[in-house]
C-alpha cells in the first residue's frame, strides 16, 4: 500500500469551467486520487490528495488540455 500524499501545484487554469474539466480529466487518469482548486489564489492552485500519481504525470495530464502545471515551491 502505497502512503497518501498531498501536491500542490500552481497552474494557469482561469476558471471554474476549465477548472472542472480538469478535475474530470484527471479523475479519470488517476481514478483514486482527490482534486481540489483554490482559483482565488494568484497560482490558481491545485491540490491532490492519494497515493497513485507522479508530479510528472498530473503535469503531463495538465499540460495534455493546454494549461500550464507546475510544483508550488
Amino acid at each position: 500500500m502505497q502512503p497518501i500524499v498531498i501536491e500542490v501545484f500552481k497552474t494557469n487554469v482561469p476558471g471554474r469551467s476549465a477548472a472542472k474539466r480538469v478535475i474530470d480529466h484527471l479523475s479519470l487518469v488517476f481514478p483514486c486520487a482527490q482534486f481540489n482548486f483554490d482559483l482565488t489564489d494568484c497560482d490558481k492552485i491545485l491540490r491532490i490528495k492519494g497515493g497513485h500519481f507522479t508530479i510528472a504525470e498530473v503535469t503531463i495530464a495538465v499540460n495534455t488540455l493546454g494549461y500550464r502545471c507546475e510544483v508550488l515551491e
